[in-house]
């Protein structure tokens, strides 16, 4: 297959209040504009609202992920025997920046999803930066209740129920649909998901949105989906190169040397490879730090690390 039949996509950026500009300032992007707090980049996406679109040369160049997904032929040669028997693109890959904090917020797990009319999102952070004394809100504190955090909440201080971590760069943490969380300022992550949008924020730091008025919250929602036994959880940690795996998406981890191959890594397989650090190149193109690339499955073209460089692989 050619180079082109690697695909790479035009990032689609996202403005939000506890956004920055470390998407320009450390990976070099082009952002729309000189001054918008820009929080997410969607890299890989396939939703109604934002579809990826193929920008490397070839004859999917032009085309959306959505069209790709949606024609069998063109699904096969991509995505391979063992993709889901999905209506659409089923993972969503984003890059978030947050220069402040984000709500403390949950995902409704599958069943309470369908009594809300959401989607589950089940996802998975890796920290690509780490700024000194940032945090990672993520379950309650131990002799954490519902009526304990409800109570937090009409007093203002649901803070102070929340599990904090204290991340460093290369660390990950599996978020599963019903986990309460949120992310602390300071901190640049690769997020892998489900693809799904919804969102219940429990808790704003009561602070106002762009416009200038309170962010909206969906506290009944919240309490109804929030895990509370899932108690002070830690970072989560592996011996292997697989960081997680669930029945949505497998995350690994690869460490090469410079010109060494990435192929037997991908081993044939499709995947989403992330450039975590150094760069790697395939015929005339190179991708470095923060690019995300789809990889076809079955795909024959060397790729190679330029220098040492380290990669995350998703598949499915």
């Amino acid at each position: 297959m050619s180079s082109s039949s690697i695909l790479r996509f035009q990032p689609i950026y996202q403005s939000r209040i506890w956004g920055g500009r470390r998407l320009e300032t450390k990976l070099g992007r082009k952002l729309p504009d000189d001054s918008t707090p820009f929080g997410e980049s969607w890299e890989i996406s396939a939703r109604e609202e934002a579809d990826s679109k193929v920008i490397s040369p070839g004859k999917y160049e032009g085309q959306t992920l959505t069209e790709i997904w949606s024609n069998p032929e063109s699904k096969n040669e991509i995505f391979g025997p063992d993709a889901p028997n999905a209506d659409r693109f089923p993972l969503l890959c984003k890059i978030l920046d947050a220069q402040d904090k984000l709500s403390i917020q949950v995902h409704p797990p599958t069943e309470i999803a369908e009594k809300l009319n959401g989607e589950p999102k089940t996802e998975v952070w890796y920290i690509a930066g780490a700024e000194k004394d940032a945090k990672l809100y993520v379950g309650v504190k131990s002799g954490v209740t519902e009526a304990g955090f409800r109570t937090a909440l009409e007093n203002g201080t649901a803070e102070d129920q929340v599990h904090v971590l204290h991340p460093a760069k290369g660390d990950f943490i599996f978020i599963e649909s019903g986990r309460l969380h949120a992310i602390g300022a300071g901190l640049l992550i690769y997020e892998i998901q489900q693809n799904s949008d919804t969102t219940y924020r429990v808790y704003d730091w009561n602070r106002v949105g762009l416009d200038g008025a309170p962010r909206q919250l969906h506290i009944e929602e919240s309490l109804m989906c929030i895990d509370f036994d899932d108690v002070e959880p830690e970072l989560d940690s592996t011996d292997n190169e697989v960081l997680c795996e669930c029945e949505h998406f497998r995350l690994e981890e690869h460490s090469v040397t410079r010109n060494e191959s990435i192929n037997s890594a991908v081993a044939g397989r499709f995947a989403i490879l992330t450039v975590v650090e150094g760069e790697i190149a395939w015929e005339n193109e190179t991708a470095r730090e923060g690019d995300f690339l789809i990889v076809p499955h079955g795909a024959t073209t060397e790729i190679t690390a330029t220098s040492d460089a380290t990669v995350l692989l998703t598949t499915w």
